[in-house]
């Protein structure tokens, strides 16, 4: 329940936390499954594409779509992601993001140090 905190902030849809099996620890929000199920994916397409480019881990990514903002944190091997509607300011929900990151640090099941 460290994510629901995410869905105060403006304009925040979804949030999701899961692991890299791609099963969710949490999902909030009107498409928090949605967003669940594809997180796993999307990460290790993402962490393949920087290894390729010499790019080290990954620990953030962020893309639009015609109707949202997606913002992903890795926490060691889980993802935390939320969906902010386009067009408002996404910095309160990447603000939250982060701090539940740290807070997540170290306390998530099989966590690797």
């Amino acid at each position: 329940m460290k994510l629901r905190s995410l869905l105060t902030a403006p304009g925040v849809r979804a949030a999701a936390l899961v692991g890299r099996d791609g099963l969710a620890l949490e999902a909030y929000g009107e498409e928090g499954d949605h967003l669940a199920a594809e997180l796993a994916a999307l990460r290790a397409g993402m962490e393949r594409a920087s290894r390729r480019l010499n790019g080290g881990p990954l620990t953030r990514l962020a893309f639009t779509s015609e109707r949202f903002e997606i913002v992903a944190v890795a926490v060691g091997e889980f993802t935390a992601a939320v969906a902010v509607t386009r067009g408002q300011d996404t910095r309160p929900a990447q603000m939250e993001l982060a701090r539940v990151a740290v807070e997540l640090q170290g306390r998530l099941p099989g966590r690797k140090e």
